[in-house]
C-alpha cells in the first residue's frame, strides 16, 4: 500500500523564512497524525506546502500520487481535489443556506448531474449529523454545527487526503471532542488525516501519533515525550 503523503529530504520556508528543514514524513491510508508546535513553528507551512501552496524546497515529495517538485499549476486544482482541507475559522459563504454552500463546492469541481449531487450531499451532511439542518443558513447553526459542515464540505469529492489546520480552535472543550470523533471517525473509511493543533490537552484525551515542530525540525515524538513538554 504506497504513501499518501511522502517527503524526504523536504525543507519548509515561507519566503527566505527557512521553518523547517530536511522533513522525512510518511502517511499511509488510514493513519492519523497530531501535527504540534508552538505559534510559528510551521505547522500551518508545512499544510499549504502539501496542497502546493508553497513550492518544494529541497529533497523529495508527493502528495496523492502528485510529484511536489515538478508540480505545475495547471496541477494544482487536480491536486487540491485529492484533499479535503478543514480550517480553524470553517470558511462557510454565509449568502447561502448548508446544502447550496455544498452545491457550490461540487459544481465548482465539475460535478454536472443534479441527482448525484444531490446523493452526494445528503451523504456527507449524514456522516457528520447535520442532514437535518441542510436548509439552514451558516449564522443560523453553532460554531461546532459549522465544523461539522466544514468537515462534510471536505469529504465531497471523497478524498484521500484530509488536511485539518486549528479545526477546534474556536470551540468549546465538549464541542472540540466531538469534531474530533468525526475526525478519528475518518480512519475507519481509509481516509489518511493530518491534524494540526496546539491544543495538547486534545491531544492526551484523544491520543495517536504526534509529530512536533521545533527548532527548525519536523520528527515524531511519543506521548510520554509530549506529556513533559509545557507549550503554548
Amino acid at each position: 500500500m504506497g504513501s499518501i503523503v511522502h517527503l524526504q529530504g523536504v525543507d519548509i520556508a515561507q519566503g527566505d523564512n527557512l521553518l523547517l528543514q530536511g522533513v522525512n514524513f510518511d502517511l499511509l491510508p488510514g493513519e492519523f497524525f497530531y501535527l504540534v508546535g508552538r505559534v510559528g513553528s510551521g505547522k500551518s507551512s508545512f499544510i499549504s506546502t502539501l496542497i502546493g501552496q508553497l513550492p518544494l524546497r529541497n529533497g523529495e515529495g508527493s502528495v496523492c500520487g502528485y510529484n511536489l517538485a515538478r508540480l505545475r499549476p495547471s496541477d494544482i486544482p487536480y491536486l487540491r481535489r485529492n484533499i479535503g482541507v478543514v480550517f480553524q475559522d470553517f470558511k462557510l459563504l454565509s449568502d447561502r443556506n448548508i446544502e447550496r454552500n455544498l452545491y457550490f463546492v461540487l459544481r465548482a469541481t465539475g460535478w454536472n448531474n443534479k441527482a448525484a449531487i444531490r446523493e452526494r450531499i445528503e451523504l456527507v451532511l449524514s456522516l457528520v449529523d447535520m442532514q437535518h439542518k441542510a436548509y439552514k443558513m451558516p449564522n443560523q447553526i453553532s460554531g461546532g454545527e459549522q465544523q461539522r459542515v466544514a468537515i462534510a464540505r471536505a469529504l465531497l469529492n471523497d478524498p484521500p487526503l484530509i488536511l485539518a489546520d486549528e479545526p477546534t480552535g474556536n470551540l468549546d472543550p465538549s464541542t472540540s471532542d466531538g469534531i474530533m470523533q468525526i475526525l478519528r471517525s475518518l480512519v475507519e473509511r481509509k481516509k489518511a488525516v493530518i491534524m494540526a493543533t496546539h491544543n495538547y490537552g486534545i491531544v492526551r484525551r484523544i491520543p495517536t501519533r504526534v509529530c512536533r515542530c521545533a527548532d527548525g525540525a519536523m520528527k515524531e515524538i511519543t506521548l510520554q515525550e509530549l506529556s513533559a513538554l509545557h507549550e503554548d
